[in-house]
């Protein structure tokens, strides 16, 4: 790891020492189904949304039989809700079918599951099963990444791979984590709070917006 890397890994460590997944969920089947319907919509959305859901239907067997109108209705306010709901639906299906009811625990399993790519992957190895595959790459961290110039890149798959290269692998998990936190209390997207900013010795972009 470079100095500037670390350095910057240094100073989250000391603003966010716990950073971990903000979907709330009782276990790899739950954090599956949350982090399918975070698509394009935030956590404090879904987290408002799951326990309905999840009462309802409380594991793949349940959700894969579910009516797909019910599931419509039930995930409506998450945006997308057709297609989060044939996602939901059929990527039960296929947990009951291919992997004997439960999440299955490698990157290669779980991109055969509609409605999941490797930000998603990756949120279930890490914070599930606390695997560390890769890098989750969301809205937040592929900012920050950029803007904190750990990376040129602006397609997640690249970004990611630039982040795996620069981070001890033992960070992978937290890391993402952290920097989804920042972005949310300190580097807002619009206003970044760069005099308040922890990172604002080392950041490339301070006062940029």
């Amino acid at each position: 790891m470079d100095k500037k890397t670390a350095l910057i890994v240094k100073l989250l460590k000391a603003a966010y020492p716990e950073a971990h997944c903000s979907l709330d969920h009782g276990g790899p089947f739950e954090l599956l189904m949350a982090t399918i319907l975070s698509a394009q919509c935030t956590d404090e959305r879904v987290n408002m949304v799951t326990p309905a859901l999840f009462k309802k239907y409380p594991g793949p067997a349940e959700m894969a039989k579910a009516p797909l109108a019910g599931l419509e209705k039930l995930v409506h306010s998450t945006g997308f809700y057709k297609n989060k709901a044939l996602s939901l639906k059929e990527a039960s299906a296929a947990i009951v079918k291919n992997f004997g009811g439960k999440v299955p625990r490698t990157m290669d399993e779980l991109l055969t599951l509609r409605g999941v790519a490797r930000k998603t992957a990756n949120v279930v190895l890490g914070s599930a099963y606390g695997i560390a595959a890769g890098v989750v790459v969301d809205t937040h961290v592929k900012r920050l990444a950029f803007r904190l110039g750990l990376t040129k890149e602006t397609d997640p798959g690249k970004i990611e791979a630039d982040l795996m290269k620069l981070l001890p692998q033992a960070d992978w998990i937290w890391f993402a984590h952290s920097l989804v936190l920042h972005g949310r209390a300190v580097c807002d997207a619009r206003k970044p709070r760069c005099p308040d900013c922890p990172l604002n010795k080392v950041c490339p972009k301070k006062g940029v917006v």
